[in-house]
């Protein structure tokens, strides 16, 4: 997937005003429209251009691609980093899907997750409720094994009187619950939108999800850990202790394992009503034959064993 230049697309510098944006997209839009453009890949033009001013005309929209942006050149092979977009709070306002409008797989991959809104949503009146907010937060694994409260500092998009995108932060201390997991959702009642009148401001929703740990991966309430083994004692069995999110536990392994054979430890994932498992993988690690009397003994392992590890793919 190739990264998209949106403001190139829509011939403006990045430090474009709204206004100007705005200019440029009509310019464009008439430019382009099939129904009355005469050039060949109009179509394809005018798709383009309404995907590139649907992002650049939302301020909220604007400031996440701005942030990404900066590290990435048009055409470039680009996948969006993990939590490209954590610490940006969003409003309910332009949340339409890609697909509604047909928009590129780059555009999904960026915004799609905008798609689903919880909670209300503002009406219309004198005294509308205020709308919800949202926003991604990246938090450790042991913070859903113990708990824990944690200051956040999350980013929101404003208009300047000139029509430029700033962003200012704000602090909260959040509670994280015990046993959280990715792609859940913490709700903080009136953090969201202001209110009009003497209505209820609205509610901010925080999706969680985990920062990347150098020893653990997460499936839903599962985690996985890499373990490190010598060759003697996959092939002899030990008992190994294992450095887990919960605290380490002494492991069994059995004898004659073979690298990648999974050992299950139940109920030691992440907590929960139904908690999830450790899933321990083994992992052989030969040693160096980095001296004279260890290439002897790797020698000796060689006239010792008829062993061919290709036995079965030369059959």
């Amino acid at each position: 997937m190739e990264f998209k230049d949106y403001y190139k697309v829509m011939g403006v510098e990045r430090t474009a005003t709204q206004d100007e944006i705005k200019r440029a997209y009509r310019k464009l839009a008439r430019k382009y429209h099939p129904d009355v453009s005469s050039e060949k890949d109009a179509e394809s033009r005018f798709k383009e251009v309404g995907e590139a001013y649907e992002v650049l005309k939302d301020p909220e929209k604007r400031a996440a691609y701005d942030e990404l942006g900066s590290q990435w050149k048009a055409g470039q092979d680009f996948r969006p980093p993990p939590g490209w977009d954590a610490g940006f709070e969003f409003s309910e306002a332009g949340r339409g899907r890609a697909e509604d409008f047909g928009f590129s797989d780059f555009f999904e991959a960026l915004y799609g997750r905008q798609n689903a809104a919880a909670g209300g949503r503002s009406h219309p009146g004198m005294h509308a409720r205020g709308q919800d907010h949202h926003a991604r937060v990246m938090v450790e694994i042991e913070d859903s094994y113990n708990g824990s409260s944690r200051p956040i500092t999350l980013r929101m998009p404003e208009l300047t009187p000139d029509g430029h995108v700033v962003t200012r932060n704000r602090s909260l201390n959040v509670r994280i619950p015990k046993g959280i997991r990715a792609g859940q959702q913490i709700r903080l009642a009136g953090q969201g939108g202001a209110a009009m009148g003497a209505a209820q401001a609205g509610d901010l929703y925080l999706e969680v999800q985990f920062q990347p740990h150098p020893r653990y991966t997460v499936d839903g309430g599962d985690i996985y850990l890499d373990l490190p083994i010598a060759p003697w004692e996959a092939a002899l069995g030990a008992t190994v202790q294992v450095k887990a999110p919960a605290g380490s536990v002494d492991l069994k392994v059995p004898a004659g394992s073979q690298a990648g054979k999974k050992l299950r430890l139940k109920g030691r994932g992440l907590p929960g009503k139904t908690p999830g498992d450790l899933y321990v993988v083994l992992k052989i690690v030969i040693p160096p034959a980095d001296s004279e009397q260890a290439r002897a003994a790797y020698r000796q392992m060689q006239q010792q064993f008829e062993f061919n590890p290709r036995a079965e793919t030369e059959a």
